[in-house]
């Protein structure tokens, strides 16, 4: 029995061996396959991490992946101590030049820092600025590109000032131009900055400069019937390179006048560099230099957000000239973009322009005013050539939402006779009339420097000689970022 007991002990024994043995392999199996399916997993999503997809299996995926390992720390990095770059101006009467300068400066860093030289200092190093301090603050805070402003900066970037920004305001780099800044005396206002290792140049936008603006703005004033009779007078002489001779001889002969009094036989064509340089050595003063503006694709693309609207945004549209960009602009523009989500700016062509305010206007052609807009922080998207009627198939072409126009308007009087141009928004009571916050209009700029002639008429004739001398000579090239 004992034996028969022995042995019915052992067979259970064995049994369980054996069921615990299928039952660890089964678990084996099942478990096995497992844990590598998720070890698996888990290396895959660690080596996407690493080296994302686009460096698997393909030619250079060791350099791109080391590429990407360095980029990612860079940017790491310059998230905790971002590369801040400083630029300085007076950025009077703010065009699409000065806009583009400071594009590229922000573009050598992340953060722009910008200096606004004060009217005081502008006065005696240069001579008196179109517009006020305020006035240019405004149109700095306007530029999409500027992270901060600082007021009340030096002219000369002194080493006292110099240790400051490094130091105080943890600057990395100042940024400037190709094109030469002179101190009155001819040193250089940057000179100091540049045995440091700190100074970085950027290219310099042709086809625009303060300079060449006044020169139309004094030129549209010549002919338009917008401007009193005196103020044409001056103009002529300035614009015709012949106003020394005038004032030093009252009685001008009646060919000169007459040579003077609208446009020449050859078209008004623009004054090339080498003629301009001859002009500021001769006797007579400067003649108008007219934009050797070259506009590229490329250059609109830079300025756009190419940004659609979102689903669902309220967008907003407001169109006009935009002429001489200016802090009126500005303004209006910011209240309309406060109307909705996305703001919408349509631009008319020249020719409605010119047709609707007279000859010689707008002073900007259309592109020159479609990246002066495009610059602005508050405009999302700009429509180049708008119709002036503002229709049912432009309405549903871009989704508009809002209409809105300020109340200053440049036709001053006839700004009522202008209500036909809204008729289907208003019926749809989609229209909406914003108080315009600034009076400034394109006409208050060129009263300004028509008043000031004597003043401007020397500062244009200073930096013209700087202006032929970068295009004749000490122009190079410089590769744009």
């Amino acid at each position: 029995m004992l034996f028969f007991a022995n042995d019915s002990h052992r067979s259970n024994g064995y049994e369980i061996y054996i069921s615990h043995t299928a039952l660890f392999w089964t678990a084996t199996a099942i478990l096995v396959p497992s844990a590598c399916a998720v070890a698996w997993w888990c290396v895959e999503k660690l080596l996407n991490k690493l080296a994302p997809y686009e460096y698997h299996y393909r030619p250079g995926t060791i350099s791109g992946f080391i590429a990407h390992v360095i980029a990612g720390h860079a940017k790491r990095r310059r998230g905790r101590a971002p590369i801040r770059v400083y630029m300085d101006g007076c950025f009077d009467m703010m065009h699409y030049g000065h806009a583009n300068a400071l594009r590229q400066a922000q573009a050598l860093g992340d953060q722009l820092v910008v200096g606004l030289i004060p009217d005081s200092e502008i006065l005696r190093n240069k001579g008196p600025p179109v517009m006020d301090e305020n006035e240019r603050r405004i149109m700095i805070d306007s530029v999409k590109w500027v992270g901060e402003v600082m007021t009340g900066v030096p002219y000369e970037l002194n080493p006292e000032f110099l240790d400051t920004l490094l130091t105080k305001n943890r600057i990395d780099y100042v940024v400037h131009g190709d094109d030469p800044c002179l101190l009155p005396d001819g040193s250089d206002a940057y000179a100091h900055v540049k045995q440091q290792g700190r100074f970085r140049m950027i290219k310099r936008t042709e086809g625009v400069s303060s300079t060449d603006i006044v020169g139309r703005m004094l030129m549209c004033t010549r002919i338009n019937a917008g401007f009193q009779k005196e103020k044409r007078e001056l103009t002529k002489q300035f614009s015709s390179g012949h106003h020394g001779d005038s004032r030093s001889d009252p009685k001008a002969s009646p060919s000169r006048e007459a040579s003077t009094a609208g446009p020449s036989s050859s078209g008004d064509r623009p004054v090339v560099a080498g003629e301009l340089a001859r002009a500021s050595q001769g006797s007579m003063s400067t003649p108008t230099v007219l934009s050797r503006f070259m506009p590229t694709s490329r250059r609109i693309v830079q300025f756009s957000d190419g940004v659609p609207p979102p689903p669902g945004s309220t967008i907003v549209y407001i169109d006009g000239a935009f002429d001489l960009f200016h802090p009126g602009h500005v303004q209006i523009l910011q209240a309309a973009r406060r109307l909705g989500d996305f703001l919408i700016v349509g631009l008319h062509t020249d020719e409605d322009v010119t047709a609707r305010r007279g000859t010689h206007l707008p002073i900007m052609d259309l592109h020159e005013r479609s990246l002066s807009v495009l610059a602005c922080r508050y405009v999302n998207e700009v429509i180049i050539g708008a119709p002036l009627l503002v229709t049912q198939d432009l309405l549903k072409t871009f989704n508009i939402s809002i209409v809105t126009r300020g109340t200053v308007s440049e036709m001053g009087h006839q700004h009522n006779g202008e209500d036909k141009r809204y008729e289907t928004p208003k019926k749809l009571n989609i229209f909406r009339e914003v108080t315009s916050p600034n009076q400034m209009t394109t006409a208050t700029i060129i009263k300004r420097i028509v008043k000031n002639r004597e003043n401007y008429e020397a500062r244009n004739a200073k930096k013209a000689v700087s202006e032929a001398n970068y295009y004749s000579g000490q122009k190079q090239y410089v590769s744009e970022i």
